[in-house]
């Protein structure tokens, strides 16, 4: 099975969906253009689709693009709604967003209790 290289430090979310029917030069557009990065730079960018079930990522390997996709058969991928703050996630959390699971799930708040006498 092929997969997003885990030791990637940087993979750019496209937050807002994007028509699936765009390939390589449509997506890299996106890229220099809405997320404002690089798309020569190694970096991998990541797009959704509106029912969020569809999933491409870009990324440049030293000569050439490589354009991965996943299409869901009965599930949704997890995506941060347009309006979050968060742009970037590592190749480990790539890799478990593809998995299913919720990357932007907080975990519970910390409680500290002091000693009452």
């Amino acid at each position: 099975m092929l997969r997003p290289d885990r030791g990637i430090e940087r993979v750019y979310l496209h937050r807002a969906p994007v028509d699936m029917r765009r390939q390589i030069d449509g997506l890299a557009i996106l890229a220099r253009d809405v997320i404002k990065e690089d798309p020569l730079s190694g970096a991998m960018f990541a797009f959704i689709n509106a029912r969020r079930n569809k999933l491409k990522i870009l990324v440049w390997e030293r000569n050439g693009f490589i354009l991965w996709y996943k299409r869901l058969e009965r599930h949704r991928f997890h995506w941060p709604r347009v309006e979050d703050a968060v742009l970037t996630l590592s190749g480990a959390e790539l890799n478990r967003l593809i998995d299913g699971y919720d990357v932007w799930m907080k975990p519970h708040e910390a409680l500290h209790f002091s000693v009452l006498g």
